[in-house]
């Protein structure tokens, strides 16, 4: 269990890629968090307030109390919780830094999001920013920022301007060494509780692709 930050209102840990982020009968993340803090005698309340996919790892925040997830999830909504990704591009983007802006919509009993060139029901406007942060072997490595959190957004926005995340089957790239090649590097936000700033950040592991670029 890595937790990098915890005290009474929260805690921030690292997910375990293929652990759902969600409860799911004691296996998911925050069953796992409620067991690690249970057999340490303390409060196991564990709440989510955000989500990731199965198959990404990475940092994220938890509320302990029934306040503190209130707040939080406020915040992530109003979008004041700054959500960081590091992510491995099968190409090369034409311009080494920008922000791409797209409506989706989401296929709920396909489990796949589409980009789609029209407003209607069941479509949301999406919106992240890029910058490279290295290339190598006809591969790019991005540091991703979300202005919005729509279900497999960074997947699917990418994927869609033939740019597929590495090992992302469903959005058009296999690669048997590993699944989408997507992390969560860094959540920042003021605390629920204090106003104070809390900035948690988490590299990738030593692990291909990541292990490709120094």
């Amino acid at each position: 269990m890595q937790i990098l930050y915890e005290d009474k209102q929260l805690v921030i840990a690292v997910k375990p890629a293929g652990v759902l982020s969600e409860p799911a009968d004691g296996k998911g993340f925050p069953d796992l968090l409620s067991a690690h803090y249970r057999e340490n005698g303390q409060p196991d309340t564990i709440l989510t307030v955000h989500r990731l996919d199965k198959i990404v790892g990475g940092v994220m925040v938890f509320a302990r109390t029934k306040d503190a997830a209130s707040k939080l999830t406020r915040m992530v909504a109003e979008r004041t919780v700054e959500k960081e990704y590091l992510a491995v591009l099968r190409g090369k983007p034409e311009q080494p830094e920008d922000t791409l802006t797209d409506l989706l919509f989401r296929d709920a009993a396909k489990n796949k999001t589409y980009v789609v060139n029209r407003m209607r029901k069941g479509v949301r406007e999406a919106s992240l920013s890029y910058k490279t942060v290295a290339e190598k072997d006809g591969l790019t490595l991005v540091r991703v920022r979300l202005h919005t959190g729509r279900t497999h957004q960074i997947r699917v926005q990418f994927a869609s301007r033939q740019l597929p995340l590495l090992g992302d089957i469903r959005y058009g790239s296999k690669d048997a060494r590993c699944d989408a090649a997507l992390w969560s590097h860094r959540l920042s936000f003021a605390h629920p509780a204090t106003g104070k700033a809390v900035d948690v950040s988490c590299p990738p592991p030593s692990a291909y692709p990541w292990d490709l670029f120094e």
